[in-house]
This record gives C-alpha cells, structure tokens and sequence, in this order.
C-alpha cells in the first residue's frame, strides 16, 4: 500500500484530536463533572496510546517506502541527492563563475546521457509505437501565434512583492508554503489543519481576489524580512523578443512547445492522407519566466517539453488499441476523492474509469495508461505516482476532462504530465486568426440531403454601390459559415446587417442587396474541426523525481550513495575493471570496452590503481547498474566476472558472451533479466577483489580465491539495503521484466 504525506497529516490531526479529548476529560474529572469517570479517562488514554504508535509507524514506513525521502527528513534528501548530482556532474548551475542566474541549470555528462535515454525510451513508446508524426519547430514564435493561442493574454502567474524591497514572490506559493507549515506542526488544532488542508486542495480555484483574501487572512508576509506584501497582480510569464533588425516584428519565446504543431495541422493532415485519427510529437526547449524559481530544478526558466496533439472527430474519441490498456490499474485521484473527507485516490482499471464516466473517454484514458507504463519503466516508484483530475473550475471553459501525472518527491506532489482533452478550441482559434481552413473531411456511407442556409446576392446592385468592394463583400458572404449566415438573415430582417471584409473595414449591408435563404443539397461528407487530446510531459521534472525515488545510501552511509537507475535510463550501462594495474590486465579490459562500444554499450574504463571497492563506489554514485573485472583467471581462459549493482551479485561468464548479455540486459524492449543471468551463469563468490591486495604474491593468491564459483548461491534473493524494503525493487529489471503487460 502506497502511503502518501497526506496519509501522516490526517492521523497526525486524529492523534491531537483524541489528545485534547484527554486533556478535556481529566480537567473534568479533576473538577468533578457528572458522568465523567475514571474509566472514560483511561479508555481515551489508550486511544491516544494507539494512535500515537500508529503515526509512528506510518512515519517509519513512509521514510522506509521512499527511501532517502519522508516528511521527517525532506531537506536532507534534498541536500544529499543536490550534493551527488553537483558532484558527479549531473547538473550544476549555469554560469556559475558569474554569480549564476535562478532557475538556470546545465546537465554535464551523467545527466546528458540520462536524458537523452528518456528521449530515446519516449520516441519508441509513444512516436513509434503509435505511428505519429514528429515535428520540429522555432521556439521564436511570432506573437500573432501566440495572441490567438491566448498566451499574450492569459499566459500569467498572480504575483505579489515585497513592499519595501520590491522582491517578487509567486503569490500562490507564498499560501502553500503558509499551509504546509500549519499541516506540520504539531501545535496545531486538527480542526486547524484540516481546514489547511482542504484550502490546499482548491488553491488553484483561486482568482486574484480570493487569493489575496487568504493571504491576509494567514497574516502571510515576505520570507526572508518579514516586510507586509503587495496585493497580487498577474505577471505574464513569457519571454518577449524581436524578430529581425527592424524591431517591427515582435515576438516571444514559446512557453510551450503545441503551437507549432497546431500551426502545421493542415500540412499534417494531408501528410496522413486526409485521414482521422492522428497524432504530431514535438520534443523540444520551452522558455517561462518564472517568478521565483526557488523549488530547484522543479521550477526552472528553460525546460525540455515533449508534447503529443492526438486529432480526433469530437463525436468519436474511442481508441483502438484501448483493449491493450483496459485493465491497467491507475491511482486516480479524481474530483470526488479530492472534494471527499478521505482526501485520497482510489484504485481502478482504465475499463472500470472509463464505463463509470470518471474518465471521460477512452483516448484520454489509454493516453493515461500510457503514461503510467512509461514513468514505471524509466524508474519511478508507481507507489508515489497518482493521476490528479483538475477541479471544475481549474479547467478552461473548452476543456472537457484534465488529468495531471503527479510524482511525489521532497517538494511534494509535483505536476510532471499534464493530459487534457482540449476539444477543438485549439485549432478554432488558429483558423479565425490566420483567416484559413483547419478542417477535416468526414466521408457519408452514402450521401444524405441537408437544409442549409445560402446567400444570394443581387450582383448589379452590390456592383453599383460598392464599386471595387463589390466583388470582395460577394466572396466574403459565400465562404460565410451556417452561424454566420444565420446571424446575416436576423440582421438583414431587422435592417443592421453588415459584414467585415478582409482588411478589417465594415461594409454595410441594405436588405435588397442579398436573400440569405434555406436550400437543399446533397452531401457525400461533412467539414468538421477536430478535437484534440493533448499528453504533455516536463522532462525534467520526471528526472528529478525519478533520481530521487532512485537514491538510496548503502548500509545507511551517507558517504556510500548509490543511485538505482533501471538499465534503459542509466548513464552508462556498464563499466570495466582490471583488478590489478598491469598491462596484459588493461589491454584486455581496453579491447573488451572497445567491444561493448561497437555493440552500442554506453561503457567506462577505470585502470586506476584504487581498490575494486573504491571502484564499484564511484560507479554506484553514476547509477552504472553493471560492472565487469578483468582479473587472473581472465588471463587464463578468457572469463570475466560480472557483477549486479544493487545486489552486488557476481556470475563469472566467458568474454565472448559480455556483449550479448548486456545488449539484452539494457535493450528497450527486452525480457532477459539479471535474474536470468543468474540462472544461465555460475555464481561468483564476492569479496575476493574487494581489498588492496598488499602484495604482487597476495594478489596473485587472492585473485583465484576470487575466481572461485560459489557452491550455494542464492540466485533468487532481493538486495537488502538499509532502510528500504525488499518490494521496492520490484519494478528493476533483475527482478522482472519492464515491459510485462498488466494482468
């Protein structure tokens, strides 16, 4: 069973609430209230016994589930993980000799490679798995794009500021951290924190009024000084930008990466063959100027988006591969859970989500799947993973049904993919700002007769009294949709009609100049806009996540970090070890890295003089889920030991089969585990090549005690790591395959 912080801040409150019923009943027994009773003192003394021995737990078994990570302990994950990433070069500020600027970070070489495994791992499952079209577009976007997109208007952050030094601060998060604070403590009433609590769930109901309501009602001032802060305002968070010398194109930044793919959907469409449904990718840079980016790389002003536009007939969002996905159980916390006194998700297939109308349809759902299988592949903990509906009023007035994939990390539950049925609104609002078709074409099994509205222009008289007008206002009135013909009939009959010709200038319209009247005609298909499901993942916050669920310490040593990454989204997959610095030891492990290279094995030499121990404890700092040494018996008959990260275990196997091994062992799409591996390949007693032998005779005899096969290894048994259970493997790849379709 999954347990969240929600989870310890509800029994948190139930144990203060029976602790002030005890503190009531002794004050009136004390003063002698009738009908209070020794008895009744000592049966809610017990209660609070439980409770508090149950919050306990909950709190072991909450810091024991997420490894490193559990309220008692969040800042110093953080500050573990933040001290090995900078370490080991995954991520370091930008321009950190100038001073560093917020919410700008670099990946060095772990972190590349990491990403670009995601990247790769993400194509396959959804663009090629699908058979979508990938895109790659400016991230320079004219500002007329983004007008009609919204963004110029509406793309804002409520943000309140320091009054006496002017620092900004997002105003929301000012109110979240004020709640959390009141959650936590455990001076607080229950009643307290629940009504904390509940305000936290609807924070981002809140428009600029209510929220500056709140803060005031909280007393909430500026962090660092304590100054009174303003009202809050919307800040629009894109970048602004000029396109060209001139200065007279003004552009922005794109704040997300779908308008590129909304801008080409006529192009994609008869790419597709003029059929529906289909679905464009992008992968690619997103830019937001955030406020105060202060949540570490959760929160950043430049982000890798990868982003699907799935196209559909709104009338019709069935998927066809639905079945493939219909009995993957998600963690669903919708509307009512939200709303409800239990404040968490349930459990239930996507069959089950879909038939009983919580999700709202199946596209949307299968996406939802998707997702799910995806962030389980690449290493995140699915016990820490829920899938949050937006409230009524969180969603755009369009929208028909929102879900976000929320991780749970130290910073809380964090927003990762955002999966929105966006109806038509996107590809409406394109077409009416460029004045062109983004319609799709729907065929009739065989053709119908329809009642439509038509103009019919007097052509003498509008030439007469137009003039050169005359010809455009005739095209403008024939190309006229049924809602705007019908709107023309009302007018003509009260004697206001007018139409708006392609330059902007309004032409009035006299009723003898046009009849708007109902004919019939035969169709064979109708014009319709598609609607459009749209899954859009923040790469970055699911690297963040997925290195915190995959940090743990060895033995309970903060110096021994270790970072579980799955062989699809590890750095490198493996490294190679001479167990002695000699050279027949390092020519032979330098041709068997040369070997691994030309197999497609991302792979790391180590021929330095430091111990095989000090060696495996720089590669677990990387993640490197597999190793393999080069020792005496090498020499002998060409075997090598291999050796498992997490559970350290060791098979000794034939240099010709290294390469295969680890292809399958690391292949997206493979079903070969360590587990199998340890059942096709002798065991290795480890610890042989663990030491600084002290001599060139001790290393000699050590290394054949080190070559020596084990008699009773146990090929089945799980890591034991301090702190963590056995069951948080089970999504590794020894331990089982990643791919295995649900039950």
């Amino acid at each position: 069973m999954s347990i969240t912080a929600d989870d310890v801040v509800l029994l948190e409150a139930a144990t203060n609430a029976q602790g002030d019923l005890v503190r009531a009943l002794k004050a009136d027994l004390k003063a002698g209230k009738p009908g209070i009773t020794k008895e009744d003192v000592t049966a809610a003394v017990e209660v609070l016994k439980e409770r508090k021995a149950s919050l306990a737990a909950l709190l072991k078994d909450l810091q024991a589930q997420g490894g490193a990570t559990g309220v008692v302990n969040k800042e110093e994950t953080r500050r573990i993980l933040n001290d090995a990433l900078e370490r080991r070069l995954f991520v370091v500020p930008s321009f950190r000799i100038y001073g560093g600027v917020s919410g700008l970070f670099d990946l060095g070489p772990p972190g590349c490679a990491i990403k670009a495994n995601l990247l790769a791992f993400w194509r396959q499952h959804f663009v090629v798995n699908e058979s979508m079209l990938e895109v790659e577009c400016p991230a320079v976007t004219p500002e007329p794009v983004l007008k009609a997109s919204g963004h110029v208007d509406r793309f804002t952050d409520l943000m309140v500021t320091d009054t006496v030094t002017n620092e900004p601060f997002r105003a929301d998060h000012l109110l979240e951290d004020a709640l959390e604070k009141i959650m936590e403590d455990p001076k607080e009433s229950a009643e307290r924190k629940k009504e904390a609590l509940n305000l936290k769930t609807i924070i981002d109901e809140l428009d600029e009024k209510q929220l500056g309501e709140q803060l005031k009602n909280y007393n909430i001032t500026a962090p660092e000084t304590g100054n009174p802060i303003s009202d809050p305002y919307p800040f629009n968070l894109m970048f602004a930008t000029q396109i060209g010398p001139s200065g007279y194109m003004k552009g922005f930044l794109r704040p997300e990466t779908a308008q590129g793919i909304f801008t080409n959907f006529r192009d994609l469409y008869y790419f597709n063959g003029g059929k529906l449904p289909f679905a464009a990718a992008q992968i690619g840079e997103s830019y937001r100027n955030e406020i105060s980016p202060k949540a570490g790389l959760l929160r950043v002003r430049q982000f890798t988006q990868a982003e699907i536009e799935h196209f559909v007939n709104p009338s019709d969002k069935a998927h066809h591969k639905f079945k493939e996905v219909a009995n993957v159980e998600l963690s669903l916390y919708g509307r009512e859970q939200q709303m409800g006194e239990s404040k968490k998700p349930v459990k239930k297939t996507m069959k089950a989500a879909v038939d009983e109308g919580m999700i709202n349809n199946e596209t949307l759902a299968y996406y939802m799947a998707r997702t799910h299988l995806f962030l389980e592949a690449i290493g995140v903990d699915i016990r820490r993973l829920r899938f949050r509906q937006h409230l009524t009023h969180e969603m755009a007035h369009y929208a028909c049904d929102c879900w976000d994939a929320e991780i749970e990390c130290s910073y809380g539950w964090t927003e990762c993919v955002g999966i929105a049925d966006r109806s038509a609104f996107d590809l409406k609002a394109h077409a009416v700002a460029s004045k062109t078709d983004l319609d799709a074409f729907e065929a009739y099994a065989k053709p119908v007769v329809v009642e439509k509205l038509e103009a019919a222009p007097n052509k003498q008289l509008i030439g007469k009294a137009l003039k050169g007008d005359g010809k455009i206002a005739m095209e403008v009135m024939a190309t006229m949709s049924q809602e705007g013909l019908a709107k023309l009939q009302s007018d003509l009959a009260s004697g206001g009609a007018s139409i708006t010709l392609p330059d902007g200038r309004v032409v009035a319209l006299e009723s003898a100049w046009v009849v708007v009247k109902t004919v019939q005609k035969k169709e064979t298909g109708r014009n319709f806009t598609p609607g459009v499901i749209e899954p859009s993942f923040g790469i970055g916050r699911i690297m963040y996540c997925m290195w915190e669920h995959c940090l743990y310490t060895r033995d309970g040593d903060d110096q021994k970090i270790v970072f579980r990454f799955t062989p699809l989204s590890a750095p490198i997959k493996c490294t190679v070890f001479p167990l002695l610095n000699k050279d027949a030891y390092n020519d032979f492990a330098t041709a068997l890295g040369t070997e691994l290279s030309v197999g497609g094995i991302s792979n790391t030499l180590d021929t330095t003089g430091v111990s095989i121990g000090k060696k495996y404890a720089r590669t677990d700092e990387l993640g490197v889920p597999f190793a393999v040494t080069v020792d005496g018996q090498t020499l002998e008959d060409k075997s090598v030991t291999m050796r498992e990260r997490d559970s350290t275990k060791q098979i000794r196997v034939p240099s010709k089969d290294v390469v295969g091994i680890l292809q399958k062992l690391c292949a997206l799409r493979s079903t070969f585990t360590w587990k199998d591996a340890l059942a096709k390949y002798p065991a290795q007693e480890a610890g042989g090549g663990d030491k600084e032998p002290s001599s060139s005779s001790d290393a000699e005899k050590k290394d054949k005690r080190a070559n020596k096969p084990a008699k009773n290894a146990n090929a089945d048994s799980k890591p034991k790591v301090e702190g963590i259970p056995a069951d948080r493997f089970n999504h590794v790849s020894w331990e089982g395959s990643l791919f295995a379709k649900p039950a």
